[in-house]
């Protein structure tokens, strides 16, 4: 399997598709305003609505470079990015799917050769590699909040 289509792979599995973990979009399926914007105990606890806002934050800064634009965030610090969207939960949702259908058309239109170009720094093909870890990081966190609150189902199936 080449690069490209593991990356490919990786896109879809961290985002829709149920693999050893459950993806983003099955992670806040189904969460309410009020459950998205529920605050576990402890003093740097983000709710699930400020990790979608993060999350969002930072692949469309991605989604910038890929199409050759330079973002500017003027000094914003990563707690910064945990701010949830104003419009509201649901707004933050479709956004979260809407830059993950634009980032998957993106990357679809990608060869192997442009793994390899820096963006701005590193290369794309590792820039792409983290920001899918970091989807499967924070959507493990977004089901653990769930379970926290009891909104996550006691049984799940899966094929």
């Amino acid at each position: 399997m080449k690069s490209l289509e593991l990356l490919r792979r990786n896109l879809q599995i961290t985002f829709d598709q149920e693999d050893w973990f459950v993806p983003l979009r099955t992670a806040v399926e189904g969460v309410t305003a009020e459950q998205a914007n529920w605050r576990p105990a402890g003093e740097k606890a983000n709710t699930i609505a400020e990790i979608v806002a993060h999350l969002n934050f930072y692949k469309s800064r991605l989604l910038q470079r890929l199409r050759g634009e330079e973002p500017n965030y003027d000094g914003l610090s990563n707690d910064d990015t945990f701010k949830p969207d104003e419009a509201g939960w649901q707004a933050a949702v479709a956004e979260m799917n809407r830059i993950h259908a634009e980032l998957e058309e993106t990357i679809g239109k990608l060869d192997d050769e442009a793994l390899d170009r820096p963006l701005p720094k590193q290369a794309l093909g590792l820039t792409l590699n983290s920001i899918l870890l970091h989807d499967a990081h924070h959507g493990g966190q977004i089901v653990y909040i769930r379970k926290l609150q009891g909104s996550w189902p006691a049984a799940r199936s899966f094929d």
